[in-house]
């Protein structure tokens, strides 16, 4: 369900896979659902995502629409026992969130929601490094995305905070979250400090992208940040920090990257471009060092990753395979982001750190 540029990733993962059988398509701009329809060979189109579910065959329904109908379509998908793979955010806050996940386990069905940064070939490599323990023990780590003019079109659900749940903060920003803490290991986030901001799209700037309509097909006002900043505390004492924006005044080109500082090294991850497949991943160590006594820093190679298709790939593995590891894929993971970034906003807005 959804046709714009996340669905029709979606589309292409499946399609490239000889096990799956794309049978319907749900979206409301018809031209585009008919030739998408042609493409994969789906035998029914409709506008309306609950005809979608009224077809018969289905065993799984990927979401990718905005951000308000997550819930109640995953919802409607679990009850009838189908396996639902949602695009991120899971939801437009954890209490919508927490009702996805509680469909999924009445039902026993895979509720899986789309982080494909964290399938980044640099991210994996910089997860790996972490993990080797090269690093030492990762104490402090910075992770952004960010953008000049990247407001998902001004005036569209993206920019209405009842739609989208909020801005690059929800939108970017989770995506952000959610490869730092699978580079560091999952530590769990006891507190968030934030700071929000909407300087910029208020004023009409910064909206230089394409996007959809508002979901009653009249224009937006802005509502929500164009740059937010998060210093999250983590269980034992480490830091994250998060920055993220829509429209700042900046470099053209978008970057997003990381960096971690460990007890006996550091690392940075830096991607140019909107975002570029691959990024310049960094080590600084004390040790071995050069002839001249200098620090031996080094480039580590890496490759790109597989972004929307290694999701799918992996969505459908869990739903082909025992089905007594369902159970581990109830959309869990993303409500825990889901709670952090609601303290985060909840932060921004009583201007104290708030505690998970």
């Amino acid at each position: 369900m959804g046709l714009g540029w996340a669905g029709q990733q979606h589309l292409e993962a499946y399609a490239a896979r000889p096990d799956v059988q794309v049978v319907a398509l749900a979206g409301l701009e018809a031209d585009l659902l008919a030739s998408l329809g042609t493409a994969h060979g789906a035998r029914h189109l409709v506008a309306r995502w609950q005809d979608l579910l009224d077809v018969e065959g289905l065993q799984a329904v990927s979401i990718a629409v905005p951000t308000a109908l997550h819930a109640p379509i995953a919802v409607a998908a679990l009850q009838r026992g189908l396996h639902v793979l949602c695009e991120k955010p899971i939801a437009r806050d954890a209490p919508e969130a927490a009702t996805m996940v509680e469909a999924a386990r009445t039902a026993g069905r895979v509720l899986d929601v789309v982080f494909n940064h964290r399938q980044r070939g640099d991210v994996q490599a910089l997860r790996q490094l972490v993990a080797s323990g090269e690093l030492g023990r990762p104490y402090a780590a910075r992770a952004w995305w960010l953008r000049r003019r990247g407001i998902p079109m001004l005036g569209s659900w993206f920019t209405n905070a009842e739609a989208s749940g909020g801005g690059p903060l929800v939108d970017i920003g989770v995506h952000c979250l959610d490869w730092a803490l699978h580079v560091l290991g999952e530590p769990r986030v006891v507190a968030a400090s934030a700071v929000t901001f909407s300087e910029l799209g208020p004023r009409g700037l910064g909206g230089s992208r394409g996007g959809s309509k508002s979901l009653t097909g009249a224009a937006s006002a802005y509502e929500v940040e164009d740059l937010a900043h998060a210093f999250l505390r983590l269980e034992g004492g480490g830091l994250l920090q998060l920055e993220t924006s829509w429209a700042m005044f900046r470099e053209t080109e978008d970057q997003l990257g990381m960096t971690v500082t460990g007890t006996d090294g550091g690392a940075e991850l830096v991607v140019r471009g909107a975002p570029a497949p691959v990024g310049d991943l960094r080590v600084f160590t004390d040790s071995p060092l050069t002839a001249d006594g200098e620090a031996a820093d080094r480039t580590v190679p890496v490759r790109p990753g597989r972004g929307h298709a290694a999701v799918v790939d992996a969505f459908v593995g869990v739903v082909r395979g025992d089905p007594s590891a369902w159970k581990d894929h109830d959309g869990s993971l993303a409500l825990d982001r889901a709670r952090v970034i609601d303290a985060c906003y909840a932060s921004a807005r009583q201007n104290r750190e708030v505690v998970l």
